[in-house]
């Protein structure tokens, strides 16, 4: 993985196919990539993971890809695990 700046601000899309559904998750902006990553591993209901996608800096990343910035050593946050 290149060189991430968990410190850029950062914009959190939901899954297109859960914005009608009651509860779904909303477009959030963050000031920190790490709180959007953070937001979208611990907080979003595990319905809702799939399809959202997490934009840095013009950068896209899914599910998989905010995992893998969440399991980053990199990743400057301490870690709670994913809400039960």
């Amino acid at each position: 993985m290149s060189a991430f700046d968990f410190a850029t601000p950062a914009e959190l899309f939901p899954s297109k196919r859960n914005l009608r559904a009651k509860g779904a998750v909303t477009y959030r902006r963050f000031d920190t990539a790490a709180d959007a990553i953070r937001y979208a591993v611990e907080e979003l209901p595990p319905q809702y993971f799939a399809g959202t996608y997490l934009e840095v800096d013009e950068e896209r990343f899914d599910g998989e890809g905010i995992r893998r910035l969440y399991d980053s050593p990199d990743y400057p946050l301490p870690r709670r695990g994913p809400k039960s």
